[in-house]
């Protein structure tokens, strides 16, 4: 009896503090993701952002780092969404720190290196890991979705969603992109 009375007085103290007693909250595993769309990200800004909002597009995720000798790539990322936005395509930048720290600042910090080095316009999200077994589910789903399973081998892997939401090419670190196989594989999308 004493110790159900001191158990209920310490879930009413808790509950008088603030702290709620819920179940643990479990984050969507990648097997339970089939579609782009079944993901909910936060933008670089923190505000929650339904990724089914880009289902029907053509999307090229990115993993970026603003101090990796591949940065200038944010240069041609931005040509890329540029160039075809109007036609349904958009470039998503994820930054990453896994690879030797190269991506240390804060979101703010971030957003502002991108604006006002390389005019970034399009999208950005909050910092994830893209690899290992604490990778966003996001990217536990892209790499599975792909032939090669391999996890990210470093900053800008870029990631080629088509329209439906669920085919996806994948396209290394150091493979520009603006390269041809990058460029066709946009426009065959985009024409589908």
């Amino acid at each position: 009896m004493k110790t159900a009375f001191f158990l209920i007085s310490g879930l009413v103290l808790l509950a008088g503090l603030g702290y709620a007693i819920l179940p643990k909250q479990s984050t969507p595993k990648a097997d339970d993701m089939k579609s782009l769309g079944d993901f909910s990200m936060k933008d670089i800004n923190g505000k929650e952002q339904p990724l089914k909002q880009y289902v029907g597009k053509t999307v090229l995720i990115v993993n970026t780092a603003s101090k990796c000798g591949l940065t200038p790539q944010y240069e041609g990322l931005e040509a890329l969404y540029d160039k075809y936005k109007d036609q349904g395509f958009v470039v998503l930048g994820f930054p990453c720190n896994q690879f030797m720290g190269q991506e240390p600042g804060t979101e703010k910090e971030i957003l502002e290196f991108c604006t006002t080095k390389f005019d970034v316009s399009f999208p950005m999200f909050s910092k994830v890991n893209v690899k290992g077994s604490d990778a966003h589910p996001l990217y536990q789903w892209l790499v599975h979705s792909t032939a090669d399973t391999k996890d990210v081998e470093w900053n800008f892997g870029k990631f080629l969603i088509a329209k439906d939401g669920k085919t996806v090419t994948r396209f290394g670190s150091r493979t520009n992109p603006g390269d041809e196989a990058i460029v066709a594989a946009i426009e065959k999308s985009l024409a589908e």
